[in-house]
């Protein structure tokens, strides 16, 4: 049967499936009897036993099988088929037939299996999988599992903070639950060289941990179905089928009870208590134990989130600051107390900004908007945008070098891609042959080059239509801001409405457009994220990734993109776009030809910037724990209640775990995701929010406890995966860096009114020889107003009605530094105009190239590995290589040695065996 017959035969096949499932034929149709998978086909006619049935034995939290002696290392759920009440088991006759062929596969492979009935619902059937020590020692080899060798004898360094140990050890978890951990030196495990590692009792060589991942690398290439040459595996598909309903390792035992099983290290409870519990917020969080109980891709996102909690400290402090000094001089500013000085901001009276309907109205009606713009826009605020680049880079240099002491720990150094396997879906998808273009031997692969190129031109193009399509988004709000301030400023500046009078101080129509517009803009992100999730989950199993690093990388540039866009488009547009091309009361710019562009505030875009920045990040916030805690914590008491057993019966621990919550096939994806979201706003938009480093901490502090009391109480144990670093994070992080340095000089240029504030002090002041520097800002806000004879106004532009007190006024003002009417250049730029350009740009010009040039300097400077991580690194590389080398040189010497019953040649002397083994040395 040739390749093409077999693929026809597979499509038959899986077509007779679903008319089986529909009930339109019968079961023993779609199989031949040539094609039944039975125990039989496993071992060439040689039976395998099914897995052992065994009643649960009334031990509670129990770790082993019936016996007390085999491990529990991995747990399957299905429900059982004959237990149903229906009359059709055409897809469940299938489902079991799936089952026990992979349950045969995997007793094949050397694993033992024993099924327990469920003591709360007798149609679930637990399937309990142990790992004999054969089995672990193979796949430790297959998995490149490093191992202790040698205890670490290399003298630790004491801390710099040791003197402070009276004080700092209330901060860390209690020595006398959570002890230090022995240090070895490791090696990648070989069966054959057994002797050479630090083998002190055989039971708990291996960690749980590790045991869970083999056991899972396992289940994930155990076939359950052959159908000619074709072969199907793997556990995700029989879980995404439903011919399994779970699969996940056990907890060691409850969250907030101690097991008193021998063999149970009660692991959990002490995460529980010394890091989850709410009890524990100020303490330090225990690596260790994470990455020993949850795996290294766990312990590395808390680590990363723990270290940038605490840098965040650093920023949020000068922030506040900031803020501080914001606040007390908002009342003292000049150009503030002109702004609502009756005799000044009275009297100066402004030009409509909308057409027909809206009116004029005086300045000092957005006295309280200008004075809290000065609490975020004056001079603290430049020193802090600097200083939060430079934060930004010692976070990321600083992060290198703990990433790397933890890499080292962790034994994740040599942890390269190469020794990572292939995803089950991209194995069993391998169908075509290729060279390898470094081996030179043939392999399988599941596509050709024509095929992927397709396939990645398809994934860009969807997600470049996604983009625009947020993009389509961002200019619907636009709409509907300008529709929204159209309406807003014809009732709060209607002259018959007096009853809003007591609020057109506070209520402003920019504030009223922008809160609400923020608000919309923040549900229309929420609703696109949702869609746009399955969208890229679908992209990126379309392009078949080769690995599961390969795989998240790809998933990861696809979901930043599109939140990036859809997070930040809205706050892009007021900070660089609004208000920017408006034109002037004469000839005013619309968009789409209808409607008229939106302008500032006199002080500026600044404010609005905040409230969408203040909307966005509190209402993601708020939305992301009720997302990932709320909904957990309501679906576990809701399955608890449904499936309550009588209080005389125990429930053991296989069948606790199975009423949590699961896990998703993402895992971290989305707390990573969430978090460099938050550094964006924290990085990005500094300038023109101080308090987002304070709103970042207070969240993350709530965020690393939460998500430790999620995956602790409410959720499956997570199968241990290793990992490196932070994967494609840590160069979208550096991006996102390079990219905050230009947007925060740029807010301080364009959106901040800072720069003409200075051109004035400098240039245009009235007063430039006064004794105090207030007292040469006095006129700014005359200055930056340029008149408009009313008379020149449109027929579609001239307001319907005037108020009463405009009756014998001829002008209005508006923002921007044109001539005056009468001029010779009426209405054109004046020359202060090009100052403040030029002093704009050169501005960005002179602080990028200063924070990139410090930031260039602080990476050079900063070593990425520590010196004394390299000396154990080098050491440790040092033994592992002894150890080959008498590994290599036994076997050359028992080859050399003569046979003992051959008396007549003569044996090595020592020395040449000394010579020989100088030179395997060399």
């Amino acid at each position: 049967m040739n390749d093409n017959e077999i693929l026809e035969m597979d499509e038959t096949l899986d077509f007779l499936e679903e008319e089986a499932e529909l009930g339109m034929i019968d079961e023993d149709m779609v199989y031949p009897q040539e094609f039944l998978p039975t125990y039989e086909t496993i071992q060439e006619g040689a039976p395998v036993k099914k897995a052992e049935q065994a009643d649960f034995n009334g031990k509670h939290d129990s770790l082993f099988f019936n016996d007390g002696v085999r491990r529990i290392d991995f747990v399957l759920v299905y429900e059982d088929e004959d237990k149903k009440d229906f009359d059709k088991r055409h897809t469940f006759q299938r489902k079991k037939r799936r089952r026990e062929y992979l349950e045969a596969s995997l007793m094949k492979m050397g694993m033992a299996l024993e099924a327990t009935r469920s003591v709360v619902d007798d149609k679930l059937i637990f399937v309990k999988v142990h790992m004999p020590w054969d089995v672990l020692c193979t796949y430790a080899e297959v998995l490149h599992i490093k191992l202790p060798i040698q205890p670490n004898d290399l003298a630790s360094r004491p801390s710099p903070w040791r003197f402070f140990s009276c004080v700092t050890k209330h901060f860390y978890p209690s020595e006398d639950k959570i002890g230090t951990e022995a240090d070895f030196y490791t090696a990648p495990f070989e069966k054959d060289r057994l002797e050479y590692f630090y083998v002190k009792d055989q039971d708990n060589f291996f960690t749980p941990s590790m045991r869970s991942r083999m056991a899972y690398y396992i289940l994930n290439r155990a076939p359950y179905e052959i159908r000619g040459n074709i072969k199907k595996f793997g556990i995700t598909k029989l879980l995404d089928s439903g011919v399994y309903k779970a699969a996940y390792p056990l907890h060691d035992c409850r969250f907030n009870v101690r097991s008193t099983e021998l063999g149970s290290p009660n692991e959990r409870l002490l995460l529980y208590e010394e890091w989850a519990h709410p009890k524990s917020f100020y303490k330090m969080q225990p690596l260790d134990l994470i990455r020993k109980y949850y795996g290294e891709k766990i312990g590395i996102y808390f680590a990363w989130l723990g270290f940038y909690t605490l840098m965040l400290a650093l920023a949020a402090a000068v922030g506040l600051g900031c803020f501080i000094y914001g606040y007390h001089t908002q009342e003292t500013s000049t150009w503030s107390k002109e702004v609502c000085d009756p005799n000044i901001g009275g009297a100066i009276v402004m030009c409509p900004q909308c057409d027909l309907e809206c009116t004029y109205w005086r300045l000092n009606s957005t006295c309280e908007s200008s004075k809290k713009l000065c609490i975020f826009d004056n001079f603290g605020t430049l020193v802090f945008a600097v200083f939060m680049s430079v934060w930004v880079t010692l976070f990321l240099e600083f992060w290198k070098r703990y990433q790397a002491e933890l890499e080292y720990e962790w034994d994740t150094v040599e942890f390269l891609e190469q020794e990572e396997q292939p995803r089950p879906e991209y194995e069993a998808k391998c169908s075509h042959e290729r060279i390898n273009p470094i081996t030179r031997a043939k392999e399988k692969v599941p596509y050709t080059a024509c095929g992927r190129c397709i396939r990645l031109s398809l994934g860009i193009g969807t997600v470049l239509f996604w983009i625009l399509l947020i993009l389509a988004s961002v200019v619907a709000i636009i709409v509907y801001r300008l529709a929204v301030f159209f309406a807003f400023s014809a009732k709060l500046r209607a002259q018959d409405l007096k009853e809003l009078e007591p609020f057109r101080e506070y209520v402003t129509p920019q504030m009223a457009t922008t809160v609400s517009a923020s608000i919309i803009s923040f549900v229309v992100i929420m609703i696109l994220n949702i869609l746009y999730e399955r969208v890229a989950i679908w992209i990126t199993d379309f392009e078949l990734p080769r690995t599961k690093t390969e795989y998240e990388n790809s998933l990861t540039l696809k979901m930043f993109l599109f939140q990036f866009v859809n997070y930040y488009s809205s706050c892009f547009y007021i900070a660089f776009a609004k208000g920017k091309v408006v034109g002037y009361p004469k000839e005013p710019v619309y968009l789409l030809g209808k409607y008229r562009n939106e302008e500032c505030d006199p002080g500026g875009c600044l404010m609005e910037l905040t409230t969408q920045l203040t909307v966005i990040m509190g209402g993601k916030a708020i939305w992301n724990n009720i997302q990932e805690v709320l909904l957990p914590w309501v679906k576990n008491l809701i399955f608890r209640h449904c499936t309550q057993a009588g209080s005389e019966k125990v429930i053991p621990r296989w069948e606790q775990d199975y009423q949590l919550q699961p896990i998703g096939k993402l895992g971290l994806f989305y707390e990573y995701l969430e978090m460099v979201i938050q550094f964006g706003f924290v990085t990005l938009f500094v300038a023109s929010f101080p308090l987002a480093p304070v709103l970042a901490l207070v969240n993350n502090l709530f965020e690393i406890r939460v998500d430790a009391w999620k995956i602790t109480t409410q959720f499956r144990r997570m199968v241990p995966e290793k990992a490196q670093d932070i994967g494609a994070w840590q160069p979208i992080l550096q991006g996102v860096a390079i990219l905050a340095v230009a947007t925060n000089a740029m807010i301080i240029a364009f959106s901040s009114d800072m720069i003409p504030r200075l051109v004035y002090y400098w240039s245009f002041s009235v007063f430039p020889y006064g004794d105090h520097a207030e007292s040469t800002m006095s006129g700014y806000i005359n200055n930056t107003l340029s008149i408009f004879n009313i008379d020149d106004f449109s027929n579609f532009s001239r307001p319907h009605n005037t108020p009463y007190w405009f009756k014998n006024s001829s002008t209005c003002r508006y923002r921007d530094f044109r001539n005056p009417p009468g001029h010779h250049k009426e209405y054109q730029y004046n020359m202060q105009y090009w100052h403040v350009i030029a002093a704009k740009m050169a501005f960005i010009i002179v602080v990028e190239h200063i924070v990139y040039f410090t930031k260039f300097v602080l990476s050079y400077i900063i070593p990425d590995v520590p010196v004394h991580v390299r000396e154990q690194i080098k050491r440790e590389r040092y033994l592992t290589q002894v150890i080959i080398h008498e590994a290599n040189l036994k076997l050359v010497t028992k080859r050399l040695k003569p046979p003992e019953d051959d008396e007549e040649k003569p044996q090595h002397p020592k020395g040449k065996e000394e010579k020989l083994e100088l030179e395997l040395d060399f």
